[in-house]
């Protein structure tokens, strides 16, 4: 079968995405070679494809960028959200998009690109590309929280994958995931009895944030490019990957509490206090 689908080549001009795509197309308004689409359609070398009665352009470059996420901004592309990634990034080159999320009140890095396709082949779980976090919680733990939090922790149904677990102080840890549930260190933490008061993560990959401060972004180098491209090489784009190493479904037990006879600390500092 020769040709692209219809909605991935709309969206592949950066107008849209796919599921907006879909929806233009239901509406009837687009046209390829000046007869109405239909869904399912596949466009192929040399068709002209319009919307609204414009002539969609070429692919754009792809474009991969490294933004430094605040506290405070909503991962998401509605530009009717307050705070939204995109009117925080300000790129001026185009439609972008971020690969995966980072939780509201958490920060540090996060890619965005226009390219889908690498996009699922990060995502997909299967996948295990790693994802690496500093993260401050809100009193002193002991040698079994790193044991416990390293090891599978059920939470939303399933086990965690273990995981590498690094004490940096005595409020404040290290972890490398491979897996990417949804608030999944903020609730692995709760469930041994802890709060996070502040979650950054500083590496996904090869890409680290360096001395990017909050708020700021670059795009990725050439290096940095061919290298993710060579990790992602054999990852799958599909559905399939998610299922590849799945923990098993497990009925969740009564919470474990570890750390009750660290001392709490007299006073939190500020950096403690942020949310």
């Amino acid at each position: 079968m020769t040709g692209i689908r219809l909605n991935k080549f709309i969206s592949d001009t950066g107008i849209c995405s796919r599921r907006e795509a879909d929806r233009l197309i239901e509406e009837g308004q687009v046209r390829i070679n000046g007869a109405v689409a239909q869904m399912g359609t596949r466009v192929a070398d040399g068709d002209q494809v319009t919307v609204r009665g414009k002539l969609l352009k070429a692919k754009p470059p792809a474009v991969y960028l490294v933004y430094n996420k605040p506290v405070g901004i909503t991962c998401t592309t509605d530009r009717e959200v307050h705070g939204n990634i995109v009117d925080a990034v300000r790129y001026p080159g185009g439609r972008i998009f971020p690969i995966g999320r980072l939780d509201k009140p958490s920060e540090g890095l996060i890619l965005l690109t226009n390219d889908g396709d690498i996009v699922n082949k990060i995502l997909r779980a299967g996948n295990a590309h790693e994802k690496e976090y500093v993260v401050t919680v809100d009193k002193p733990f002991d040698d079994e929280f790193v044991r416990r939090m390293s090891q599978p922790i059920p939470i939303l149904g399933t086990m965690t994958r273990p995981c590498t677990v690094r004490r940096v102080s005595a409020d404040t840890f290290n972890i490398i995931l491979t897996q990417g549930l949804n608030r999944q260190i903020r609730r692995m933490t709760e469930y041994l009895g802890y709060e996070v008061t502040r979650l950054r993560r500083v590496r996904i990959m090869n890409i680290r944030l360096g001395g990017l401060r909050p708020g700021q972004w670059r795009e990725l180098t050439a290096a940095e490019m061919a290298l993710i491209n060579s990790m992602v090489a054999d990852s799958s784009k599909t559905e399939e990957a998610s299922l590849i190493a799945r923990p098993p479904r497990s009925a969740k037990p009564a919470p474990a509490r570890f750390g009750k006879a660290a001392a709490k600390p007299a006073g939190k500092s500020p950096r403690n206090r942020r949310r």
